[in-house]
Protein backbone atom coordinates (compact mmCIF):
# COMPACT_ATOMS: atom_id res chain seq x y z
CA UNK A 1 0.00 0.00 0.00
CA UNK A 2 1.56 3.67 -0.84
CA UNK A 3 0.90 5.20 3.29
CA UNK A 4 3.39 1.73 4.17
CA UNK A 5 5.81 2.60 1.58
CA UNK A 6 5.23 6.32 2.70
CA UNK A 7 5.44 4.92 6.19
CA UNK A 8 8.84 3.11 5.45
CA UNK A 9 10.90 6.08 3.93
CA UNK A 10 9.65 7.94 7.03
CA UNK A 11 10.88 5.93 8.75
CA UNK A 12 14.03 5.69 6.54
CA UNK A 13 14.35 9.62 7.08
CA UNK A 14 14.53 9.20 10.47
CA UNK A 15 16.94 6.76 11.19
CA UNK A 16 19.17 7.71 8.85
CA UNK A 17 19.08 11.46 9.67
CA UNK A 18 19.48 14.66 6.99
CA UNK A 19 22.23 16.44 5.57
CA UNK A 20 23.49 20.10 6.69
CA UNK A 21 21.79 22.28 5.11
CA UNK A 22 23.24 26.17 5.42
CA UNK A 23 20.32 28.46 6.15
CA UNK A 24 18.01 25.86 6.34
CA UNK A 25 16.61 26.99 9.70
CA UNK A 26 14.88 29.78 7.70
CA UNK A 27 12.18 27.48 6.16
CA UNK A 28 10.37 26.91 9.61
CA UNK A 29 11.68 29.36 11.59
CA UNK A 30 9.33 32.05 10.03
CA UNK A 31 6.24 29.82 9.49
CA UNK A 32 3.28 31.41 10.02
CA UNK A 33 4.61 34.67 10.20
CA UNK A 34 5.54 36.04 6.29
CA UNK A 35 3.38 37.31 4.02
CA UNK A 36 0.66 39.63 4.23
CA UNK A 37 -0.49 39.60 1.09
CA UNK A 38 0.51 39.09 -2.53
CA UNK A 39 -0.32 42.42 -4.74
CA UNK A 40 -3.23 42.42 -7.07
CA UNK A 41 -2.26 41.82 -10.77
CA UNK A 42 -1.85 45.50 -11.34
CA UNK A 43 0.12 45.95 -8.63
CA UNK A 44 2.56 42.98 -9.50
CA UNK A 45 2.78 44.68 -13.32
CA UNK A 46 4.30 48.09 -11.63
CA UNK A 47 6.64 46.00 -9.86
CA UNK A 48 8.15 44.07 -13.12
CA UNK A 49 8.23 47.21 -14.61
CA UNK A 50 10.18 48.87 -11.13
CA UNK A 51 12.55 46.50 -11.33
CA UNK A 52 13.03 46.27 -15.72
CA UNK A 53 13.93 49.98 -14.71
CA UNK A 54 16.97 49.30 -12.33
CA UNK A 55 18.94 47.36 -14.85
CA UNK A 56 19.76 48.18 -18.46
CA UNK A 57 17.89 45.47 -20.88
CA UNK A 58 20.56 45.30 -23.25
CA UNK A 59 22.83 43.23 -19.89
CA UNK A 60 25.42 40.78 -20.29
CA UNK A 61 22.76 38.87 -21.55
CA UNK A 62 22.69 41.05 -24.49
CA UNK A 63 19.32 41.32 -25.28
CA UNK A 64 15.44 42.02 -23.84
CA UNK A 65 15.11 38.27 -24.01
CA UNK A 66 16.02 35.54 -21.34
CA UNK A 67 16.59 32.31 -21.55
CA UNK A 68 15.57 30.95 -18.09
CA UNK A 69 12.62 28.74 -19.18
CA UNK A 70 10.89 30.34 -16.50
CA UNK A 71 7.17 31.59 -18.33
CA UNK A 72 4.90 32.39 -15.31
CA UNK A 73 5.91 35.85 -14.83
CA UNK A 74 5.12 35.81 -10.51
CA UNK A 75 7.76 33.02 -10.45
CA UNK A 76 10.33 35.19 -12.93
CA UNK A 77 10.10 38.22 -10.36
CA UNK A 78 10.57 35.62 -7.69
CA UNK A 79 13.76 34.41 -9.11
CA UNK A 80 14.92 38.16 -9.88
CA UNK A 81 14.71 38.94 -6.56
CA UNK A 82 16.33 35.78 -4.82
CA UNK A 83 20.05 36.85 -5.76
CA UNK A 84 22.65 34.98 -4.24
CA UNK A 85 25.07 37.95 -3.85
CA UNK A 86 23.26 38.67 -0.32
CA UNK A 87 22.71 36.11 2.57
CA UNK A 88 19.78 33.65 2.07
CA UNK A 89 17.88 35.46 5.06
CA UNK A 90 18.52 38.51 3.42
CA UNK A 91 17.48 37.28 0.11
CA UNK A 92 14.31 36.36 1.19
CA UNK A 93 13.68 39.38 3.41
CA UNK A 94 13.70 41.63 0.49
CA UNK A 95 12.10 39.73 -1.92
CA UNK A 96 9.00 39.65 0.47
CA UNK A 97 9.52 43.46 1.02
CA UNK A 98 10.25 44.80 -2.33
CA UNK A 99 7.23 42.31 -3.82
CA UNK A 100 4.39 41.83 -1.58
CA UNK A 101 4.19 45.30 0.57
CA UNK A 102 4.96 43.76 3.62
CA UNK A 103 5.76 46.26 6.26
CA UNK A 104 9.63 45.59 7.75
CA UNK A 105 7.41 44.93 11.58
CA UNK A 106 5.92 42.27 9.79
CA UNK A 107 9.03 40.73 8.23
CA UNK A 108 10.36 41.12 11.81
CA UNK A 109 7.90 38.85 13.74
CA UNK A 110 8.64 36.52 10.43
CA UNK A 111 11.97 36.07 11.83
CA UNK A 112 11.43 36.20 15.13
CA UNK A 113 13.96 39.55 15.26
CA UNK A 114 13.21 43.37 16.51
CA UNK A 115 12.17 45.52 13.96
CA UNK A 116 14.86 47.26 13.96
CA UNK A 117 16.93 44.70 13.37
CA UNK A 118 15.31 43.92 10.42
CA UNK A 119 15.76 47.39 9.16
CA UNK A 120 19.06 47.32 9.43
CA UNK A 121 19.51 44.15 7.33
CA UNK A 122 17.04 45.36 4.73
CA UNK A 123 19.05 48.63 4.60
CA UNK A 124 22.51 46.84 4.73
CA UNK A 125 21.22 44.16 1.41
CA UNK A 126 20.06 47.30 -0.47
CA UNK A 127 22.91 49.04 0.11
CA UNK A 128 25.16 45.68 -1.09
CA UNK A 129 22.66 45.97 -4.36
CA UNK A 130 23.02 49.38 -5.13
CA UNK A 131 27.47 49.92 -4.52
CA UNK A 132 27.90 46.68 -5.88
CA UNK A 133 26.02 47.28 -9.15
CA UNK A 134 23.99 44.49 -8.91
CA UNK A 135 21.13 44.36 -11.83
CA UNK A 136 17.52 42.59 -11.15
CA UNK A 137 17.59 40.43 -14.16
CA UNK A 138 15.97 36.82 -14.31
CA UNK A 139 18.49 34.38 -14.23
CA UNK A 140 19.32 32.12 -17.13
CA UNK A 141 18.61 28.35 -16.46
CA UNK A 142 21.82 27.08 -15.65
CA UNK A 143 22.32 29.55 -12.49
CA UNK A 144 18.43 28.94 -11.60
CA UNK A 145 19.59 26.19 -8.83
CA UNK A 146 21.72 28.84 -7.31
CA UNK A 147 18.47 31.05 -6.13
CA UNK A 148 16.05 28.06 -5.98
CA UNK A 149 16.55 27.59 -1.79
CA UNK A 150 15.34 31.50 -1.36
CA UNK A 151 12.92 31.18 -3.63
CA UNK A 152 11.30 27.68 -2.03
CA UNK A 153 11.24 29.65 0.95
CA UNK A 154 9.52 32.43 -0.28
CA UNK A 155 6.80 30.27 -1.84
CA UNK A 156 6.69 28.70 1.75
CA UNK A 157 6.37 31.58 3.86
CA UNK A 158 3.63 32.68 1.25
CA UNK A 159 1.78 29.26 1.51
CA UNK A 160 1.82 29.55 5.49
CA UNK A 161 0.41 33.34 5.99
CA UNK A 162 -2.27 31.91 3.71
CA UNK A 163 -2.87 28.27 6.02
CA UNK A 164 -2.43 30.62 9.37
CA UNK A 165 -2.43 33.96 8.87
CA UNK A 166 -0.42 36.07 10.83
CA UNK A 167 -3.61 39.03 11.68
CA UNK A 168 -7.03 39.38 10.83
CA UNK A 169 -10.20 38.10 11.40
CA UNK A 170 -10.15 34.44 9.21
CA UNK A 171 -7.59 31.93 10.07
CA UNK A 172 -7.08 31.41 6.63
CA UNK A 173 -6.51 33.26 3.28
CA UNK A 174 -6.96 29.91 1.14
CA UNK A 175 -6.02 32.52 -2.29
CA UNK A 176 -2.63 32.33 -0.65
CA UNK A 177 -2.42 28.98 -0.48
CA UNK A 178 -3.96 28.13 -3.65
CA UNK A 179 -1.03 30.80 -5.63
CA UNK A 180 1.62 29.20 -3.51
CA UNK A 181 0.64 25.59 -4.86
CA UNK A 182 1.02 26.84 -7.90
CA UNK A 183 3.69 28.28 -8.22
CA UNK A 184 5.93 25.24 -6.90
CA UNK A 185 3.88 22.90 -8.87
CA UNK A 186 5.75 25.23 -11.95
CA UNK A 187 8.99 25.24 -10.03
CA UNK A 188 9.43 21.55 -9.04
CA UNK A 189 9.40 20.38 -12.76
CA UNK A 190 12.38 23.10 -13.77
CA UNK A 191 14.10 21.83 -11.08
CA UNK A 192 14.09 18.12 -11.76
CA UNK A 193 17.27 17.18 -9.91
CA UNK A 194 16.10 19.24 -6.54
CA UNK A 195 14.20 16.99 -4.50
CA UNK A 196 13.02 19.45 -2.11
CA UNK A 197 11.19 21.57 -4.64
CA UNK A 198 8.64 18.26 -4.82
CA UNK A 199 9.27 18.15 -1.05
CA UNK A 200 7.71 21.48 -0.80
CA UNK A 201 5.11 20.86 -3.05
CA UNK A 202 4.15 17.55 -1.63
CA UNK A 203 3.71 19.53 2.20
CA UNK A 204 1.59 22.32 0.73
CA UNK A 205 -0.88 19.20 -0.55
CA UNK A 206 -1.08 17.53 2.36
CA UNK A 207 -1.76 20.68 4.51
CA UNK A 208 -4.38 21.84 1.89
CA UNK A 209 -6.54 18.73 1.83
CA UNK A 210 -7.74 19.32 5.29
CA UNK A 211 -8.27 23.14 4.78
CA UNK A 212 -12.42 22.32 4.81
CA UNK A 213 -11.86 20.99 8.39
CA UNK A 214 -9.85 23.49 9.86
CA UNK A 215 -12.86 26.00 10.97
CA UNK A 216 -16.42 25.05 11.39
CA UNK A 217 -19.63 26.98 10.32
CA UNK A 218 -18.74 29.83 12.57
CA UNK A 219 -15.17 30.08 11.89
CA UNK A 220 -14.31 28.88 14.57
CA UNK A 221 -10.66 26.99 15.00
CA UNK A 222 -11.24 23.22 15.00
CA UNK A 223 -8.80 20.88 16.22
CA UNK A 224 -6.52 18.53 14.10
CA UNK A 225 -7.71 15.71 16.22
CA UNK A 226 -11.62 16.73 16.03
CA UNK A 227 -11.89 17.44 12.14
CA UNK A 228 -13.85 15.49 10.12
CA UNK A 229 -11.86 13.39 8.45
CA UNK A 230 -13.99 12.43 5.58
CA UNK A 231 -14.05 15.75 4.50
CA UNK A 232 -10.06 15.66 4.10
CA UNK A 233 -9.30 16.89 0.27
CA UNK A 234 -8.80 12.33 -0.78
CA UNK A 235 -7.20 13.38 -3.89
CA UNK A 236 -4.49 16.11 -3.17
CA UNK A 237 -3.64 13.53 -0.26
CA UNK A 238 -2.71 10.70 -2.70
CA UNK A 239 -1.09 13.25 -4.75
CA UNK A 240 1.20 14.62 -1.83
CA UNK A 241 2.06 11.21 -0.86
CA UNK A 242 3.28 10.45 -4.37
CA UNK A 243 4.91 13.13 -4.90
CA UNK A 244 6.91 12.76 -1.80
CA UNK A 245 7.57 9.22 -2.68
CA UNK A 246 9.18 11.04 -5.92
CA UNK A 247 10.83 12.95 -3.84
CA UNK A 248 12.43 10.57 -1.40
CA UNK A 249 13.49 8.05 -4.56
CA UNK A 250 16.50 11.34 -4.94
CA UNK A 251 17.68 9.86 -1.88
CA UNK A 252 18.69 13.67 -0.67
CA UNK A 253 15.95 14.28 1.95
CA UNK A 254 15.74 18.03 3.57
CA UNK A 255 13.92 20.18 5.66
CA UNK A 256 11.19 20.02 2.81
CA UNK A 257 10.97 16.61 2.48
CA UNK A 258 10.88 15.51 6.68
CA UNK A 259 7.93 18.20 6.78
CA UNK A 260 6.05 16.78 4.37
CA UNK A 261 6.65 12.96 5.62
CA UNK A 262 5.17 14.19 9.03
CA UNK A 263 2.56 15.81 7.38
CA UNK A 264 1.94 12.27 5.83
CA UNK A 265 1.73 10.57 8.78
CA UNK A 266 -1.45 12.53 10.31
CA UNK A 267 -2.61 12.84 6.60
CA UNK A 268 -2.95 8.97 5.86
CA UNK A 269 -3.82 7.80 9.76
CA UNK A 270 -7.41 6.37 10.13
CA UNK A 271 -8.61 8.44 12.40
CA UNK A 272 -6.79 10.49 15.76
CA UNK A 273 -5.88 7.46 17.29
CA UNK A 274 -4.12 6.21 14.43
CA UNK A 275 -1.56 8.91 14.19
CA UNK A 276 1.94 7.25 14.64
CA UNK A 277 3.60 9.56 17.18
CA UNK A 278 5.92 7.78 18.07
CA UNK A 279 7.25 8.35 14.25
CA UNK A 280 6.13 12.10 13.97
CA UNK A 281 8.04 12.52 17.05
CA UNK A 282 11.87 10.97 15.78
CA UNK A 283 10.79 12.49 12.65
CA UNK A 284 11.00 16.27 14.77
CA UNK A 285 14.10 14.78 16.41
CA UNK A 286 15.61 14.66 13.18
CA UNK A 287 14.37 18.16 11.90
CA UNK A 288 15.54 19.84 14.59
CA UNK A 289 19.29 18.42 13.94
CA UNK A 290 19.02 20.10 10.49
CA UNK A 291 16.49 23.27 11.34
CA UNK A 292 17.40 24.27 14.95
CA UNK A 293 15.14 26.92 15.68
CA UNK A 294 12.98 27.18 18.95
CA UNK A 295 9.42 27.43 16.62
CA UNK A 296 10.40 23.47 15.34
CA UNK A 297 11.24 22.55 18.70
CA UNK A 298 8.27 23.75 19.86
CA UNK A 299 6.69 21.51 17.67
CA UNK A 300 8.88 18.68 18.93
CA UNK A 301 7.67 19.37 22.16
CA UNK A 302 4.02 18.75 21.20
CA UNK A 303 4.53 15.46 19.54
CA UNK A 304 6.87 14.56 22.31
CA UNK A 305 3.66 14.77 24.56
CA UNK A 306 1.70 12.86 22.57
CA UNK A 307 3.93 9.58 22.22
CA UNK A 308 5.49 10.33 25.54
CA UNK A 309 2.82 12.27 27.33
CA UNK A 310 2.16 15.11 28.75
CA UNK A 311 5.06 15.95 31.37
CA UNK A 312 7.78 14.92 28.90
CA UNK A 313 6.44 17.41 26.27
CA UNK A 314 5.93 19.93 29.18
CA UNK A 315 9.27 19.67 30.21
CA UNK A 316 10.68 20.56 26.52
CA UNK A 317 8.04 23.73 26.31
CA UNK A 318 9.62 25.02 29.92
CA UNK A 319 12.84 24.56 28.48
CA UNK A 320 11.76 27.09 25.66
CA UNK A 321 9.90 29.51 27.57
CA UNK A 322 12.88 29.77 29.93
CA UNK A 323 15.32 30.56 27.10
CA UNK A 324 12.79 33.14 25.75
CA UNK A 325 13.70 32.46 22.53
CA UNK A 326 9.76 32.84 21.70
CA UNK A 327 9.03 35.45 24.09
CA UNK A 328 5.92 37.18 22.20
CA UNK A 329 5.27 34.05 19.90
CA UNK A 330 1.19 32.60 21.51
CA UNK A 331 1.73 29.24 20.20
CA UNK A 332 4.75 28.46 23.61
CA UNK A 333 1.94 29.90 26.15
CA UNK A 334 -0.71 28.04 24.46
CA UNK A 335 1.24 24.60 24.30
CA UNK A 336 2.08 24.77 28.34
CA UNK A 337 -1.32 26.25 28.81
CA UNK A 338 -2.49 22.56 27.38
CA UNK A 339 0.39 20.43 28.32
CA UNK A 340 -0.24 22.42 32.05
CA UNK A 341 -4.12 21.17 31.82
CA UNK A 342 -3.42 17.64 31.07
CA UNK A 343 -2.05 17.18 34.04
CA UNK A 344 -4.39 19.07 36.55
CA UNK A 345 -2.29 21.77 37.14
CA UNK A 346 -5.02 23.92 36.30
CA UNK A 347 -4.46 27.14 37.88
CA UNK A 348 -1.37 27.14 36.19
CA UNK A 349 -2.85 26.26 32.79
CA UNK A 350 -4.93 29.45 32.96
CA UNK A 351 -2.62 32.11 33.52
CA UNK A 352 -0.83 30.73 30.34
CA UNK A 353 -4.31 30.77 28.48
CA UNK A 354 -4.51 34.14 29.20
CA UNK A 355 -0.87 34.97 28.30
CA UNK A 356 -1.75 33.25 24.82
CA UNK A 357 -5.02 35.03 24.54
CA UNK A 358 -3.24 38.62 24.67
CA UNK A 359 -0.67 37.61 21.73
CA UNK A 360 -2.63 35.69 19.65
CA UNK A 361 -2.93 36.97 16.27
CA UNK A 362 -6.40 36.30 15.14
CA UNK A 363 -9.69 36.46 16.08
CA UNK A 364 -10.39 32.85 15.54
CA UNK A 365 -7.40 31.77 17.95
CA UNK A 366 -8.30 34.50 20.12
CA UNK A 367 -11.65 32.99 20.62
CA UNK A 368 -10.38 28.99 20.68
CA UNK A 369 -8.19 30.57 23.39
CA UNK A 370 -11.15 32.16 25.45
CA UNK A 371 -13.36 29.06 25.20
CA UNK A 372 -10.22 27.08 26.52
CA UNK A 373 -9.72 29.11 29.72
CA UNK A 374 -12.85 29.46 30.54
CA UNK A 375 -13.64 25.41 30.17
CA UNK A 376 -10.42 25.35 32.38
CA UNK A 377 -11.49 28.06 34.64
CA UNK A 378 -14.80 26.42 35.43
CA UNK A 379 -12.99 22.76 36.30
CA UNK A 380 -10.45 24.45 38.68
CA UNK A 381 -13.59 25.48 40.24
CA UNK A 382 -15.13 22.30 40.59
Amino acid sequence: MRSAGLRAGARALAADGLPHRPGAWLTTTARNRAVDRLRRRTTEAAKLREVATIASVHDAFGSSEDDSGVQDDRLRLIFTCCHPALPLEARVALTLRTLTGMTTAEIARAFLVTEATMAKRLVRAKSKISNAGIPYRVPPAHLLPERTGAVLAVLYLLFNEGYSASTGADLMRWGLCAEAIRLARLLAPLMPDEPEAYGLVALMLLHHSRRATRVDAAGDLVTLEHQDRTRWNRGEIDEGVAVLETALRRDRPGPYQLQAAIAACHATAADAADTDWAQIAELYGQLVRVVPSPVVKLNQAVAVAMADGPAAGLELAETLHASGDLTGYHLLPATRADLLRRLGRRAEAAEAYRQALTLAPTEAERRYLANRLAETTLQGED
